[in-house]
Formats: C-alpha cells, sequence, structure tokens
C-alpha cells in the first residue's frame, strides 16, 4: 500500500517490531487475526494450563492482521488460502528441489529427514537450506575446516595458550563436576595415561562443558572467535550479522538466548569399557544452534579402539548408505555420533523414558523430565525398543572433521 496508507508499520524489521508490540491486545479473539496467539500448555505436573502468549508470536500474529484488507471477510478468505496452498511433504520438496537447485551440490540422508550440503563454499546454498529449514528439519554442512587456521584449534595449542585457566570439568559417566586446572584436562585428550582414574581403576570420561562461553569467549579468544565467525556456514543465517539471522535484530527490550559461541571439549568414548555412555545426553536447545566439529583428536594408549576398532563401531550403528560411503573414505575423520529426535516426538519419548525409569526401580517424581534434566544416554538397545514400541525413529548422523550440524530448537538430539 501507499506511504500514506501504512504509517504505522515501520519500514525495517526493527521499526516494525518496536511499533506494534506497544499496541498488542494479549489473547484478542478479533476476526481480523489471521493466526491466533501461540500458548504454551502444559506444567510440570501434568496439568495443561494457559499461560501468558508469547510476545513474539503476538507480534507476528498482530503483523499478519494488519496486512489483511479491510474489505475482505477473514474468516471465509483465510480458511479458502490456507486450503489451496500445496501441501508441504518432504516429497513435494525435494523433487522440486531436484530442478530449481541444480548447482547445488547436496543430498538427502538419514532416509531424506537431513539435507547434506556438501559444498560449504556455493553461495547458493542458503535458498536451498530456507526450504529444509522451515520444515523444522537438521542440515548439515561438511568441509567448514577447510576456510579455519587449523592450528588455533589443535589441543596442545588451547592448553599451551590457556592450561592456567580454572573450569569445571564433568565426568560423563557419574555426572560429578569438579572445577580443576584446564591443562590437566587437555594433557590427557589425546594420551590415555595422563587421564584422571575413577575409584574402580577406569579412566575418567571427561567433558569441558561450555568453557569458554558467550562473551567470555569472544574476550578470552579473539583469534579464535574471529576465525570461527569468518568460517561459519550459511553466514545469512548463522552469522550475528546475518541478515535472516532474527535474534540479532531484534529490539534490545527482548531478552535475548545466550547465543555463545561455546567451545565443547571431550573425550572419546573409544577409550572407555563403556560404550552405552555419552558425552552430551538426551536434550533440547531453546534456540537454533550450528555445531561445527573443529578438531578431531587421536586417543593413543592402552585400552583404547584401533581406528579400524573405531570404525567397525560405527558401522554397527544404523547408518545412511552415503554415511557409509563416508566412513570408508580415508580423508575423512569421523568424531562424533549423534542420535536426533524431531521436536514433536518429544512427548512420545519422554513417556518412553519414565517407563524405562520405572522398569529399572529408579523413582519417577513428577517434577522431574528427564528431557529437561538430561539424565538419559538413550543406547541401542533403548533405541530399538524406542521404534517398536512408540513408532519414533532414530535419526543417527556421524559427524566428520570440518562438518557443521544445524538443528532447529525442539530437536532433540545426544552426542
Amino acid at each position: 500500500p501507499p506511504a500514506s496508507q501504512n504509517n504505522e508499520q515501520g519500514s525495517t524489521l526493527r521499526d516494525l517490531l518496536t511499533t506494534t508490540a506497544g499496541k498488542l491486545r494479549l489473547g484478542s479473539t478479533d476476526a481480523g487475526i489471521a493466526f491466533a496467539p501461540v500458548y504454551s500448555t502444559g506444567t510440570a505436573s501434568g496439568k495443561s494450563g494457559r499461560t501468558m502468549p508469547n510476545i513474539l508470536d503476538d507480534i507476528i500474529a498482530s503483523v499478519v492482521e494488519n496486512k489483511i484488507p479491510p474489505n475482505r471477510a477473514p474468516k471465509t478468505n483465510v480458511k479458502s488460502e490456507i486450503k489451496e496452498e500445496p501441501k508441504d511433504d518432504k516429497n513435494c520438496v525435494q523433487d522440486d528441489c531436484s530442478k530449481r537447485y541444480s548447482d547445488i551440490q547436496y543430498s538427502w540422508i538419514c532416509d531424506k529427514h537431513v539435507l547434506w550440503l556438501r559444498d560449504h563454499k556455493n553461495s547458493n546454498n542458503w535458498k536451498l537450506f530456507k526450504e529444509c529449514w522451515k520444515q523444522g528439519r537438521p542440515v548439515l554442512v561438511s568441509g567448514m575446516h577447510k576456510k579455519m587456521n587449523f592450528s588455533l584449534w589443535k589441543a596442545e595449542s588451547i592448553s599451551l595458550d590457556f592450561g592456567n585457566q580454572q573450569a569445571d570439568i564433568l565426568n560423563c559417566k557419574d555426572s560429578i563436576i569438579s572445577n580443576t586446572n584446564v591443562k590437566e584436562f587437555w594433557d590427557g585428550f589425546e594420551d590415555v595415561s595422563k587421564r584422571q582414574k575413577v575409584k574402580n581403576g577406569e579412566t575418567a570420561l571427561l567433558k569441558l562443558k561450555d568453557w569458554p562461553s558467550g562473551e567470555d569467549f569472544k574476550a578470552m579468544m579473539p583469534a579464535r572467535y574471529e576465525d570461527l565467525l569468518k568460517s561459519l556456514p550459511l553466514p545469512e543465517y548463522c552469522s550475528p550479522e546475518g541478515k535472516l539471522n532474527l535474534a540479532s535484530h531484534l529490539p534490545g527490550f527482548f531478552v535475548r538466548p545466550d547465543l555463545g559461541p561455546r567451545l565443547c571439549s571431550a573425550y572419546g568414548v573409544a577409550a572407555t569399557k563403556d560404550h552405552d555412555i555419552g558425552t552430551t545426553n538426551l536434550h533440547i536447545e531453546v534456540s537454533d544452534v550450528v555445531n561445527i566439529l573443529v578438531y578431531v583428536g587421536i586417543a593413543r594408549g592402552n585400552g583404547v579402539l584401533s581406528k579400524s576398532g573405531v570404525l567397525k563401531k560405527l558401522e554397527e550403528e544404523d547408518l545412511d548408505d552415503l554415511l557409509r560411503k563416508r566412513l570408508k573414505d580415508s580423508s575423512e575423520l569421523p568424531g562424533a555420533l549423534w542420535h536426533i529426535y524431531a521436536g514433536k516426538d518429544a512427548d512420545k519419548i519422554r513417556e518412553f523414558l519414565q517407563k524405562i525409569a520405572k522398569e529399572q526401580g529408579l523413582e519417577v517424581l513428577p517434577e522431574h523430565d528427564p528431557i529437561r534434566d538430561q539424565s538419559w544416554y538413550v543406547n541401542k538397545k533403548l533405541r530399538q525398543r524406542l521404534f517398536e514400541e512408540y513408532g519414533v525413529k532414530t535419526c543417527t548422523v556421524i559427524q566428520f572433521l570440518g562438518d557443521a550440524i544445524i538443528l532447529p530448537a525442539g530437536a532433540l538430539h545426544q552426542v
């Protein structure tokens, strides 16, 4: 519409959100609203109930309301428009993508649930990413390490620069956290003989969780921060200044989530006797996440699986054919094993884990949530039961050196 008819709508995202926020009628049932505000339902006790609407959802709802012409009958016309929209199923999108994005190197993995962008340098990647992202599916981008200064991310380099720092270190086996010198962690990163021992003499499986994080990362590691930022995949979405990174452009009165970056480092499970544990238990992030594997250490010492032994363990997983092919490529270095679930399956998974807890004689308190508490690593046997009893299939992804895994908020995952 002409500017004279549109004075109240801002010309930028910031103006639009700011001018709209003050005029909201929370919970309005006006017929003019095309999409009702989204409310979160449910409490820890299991009883459903409506809470205050999410402020951003209400702003979007109000913006949509403003864009409906006054001479249109909202109820009938909106419904008819929704009916006319094409089905957004994955087969339709994939068939369409093969024609529209023939200049992009990509594949579908995990039963066509995950988009794999094979050429990180292609400037058109974001267009195909957008098609996949609006359906809430994970995306894998490979080769990011080729843009980075690899020497900055070696274990000995980080230990040399920051070994005198103190940090919380988690023992993944018993969930005990201790505050210790960072050098101790890095000394044992690739030399198993220098790792801590637990009471029964086993080697501890340690994790240096989120150290450093956010502003601390930028202040403590400026060179690494800059190297990471210039190497982010899909900068239109992932860069702090990305034109499609909504969180970076919100007005100041919004409380933003901690957008990082964070450095997450952990020993490999290959050096432990128990391979049914993980370094990151099943959980959900409140914001979209991009995780780049910047370094893979090769552990040496007694009890460590050989490279062929590690590959054999990975081949026992329920893997996509393309991932199996990558495992056989000597130029690829596998470093992390991910199990990912769609957010829509969260209730089924929660119910399943509470059921397993009761079977194991564990106390299941109403205020405890197995996903929120991050108290479970779902092993292979349990993953099979989850599929057989609840129809929830696991999406298994191997993350190789330089791979970026991009997860939508709400997706469940363990590593």
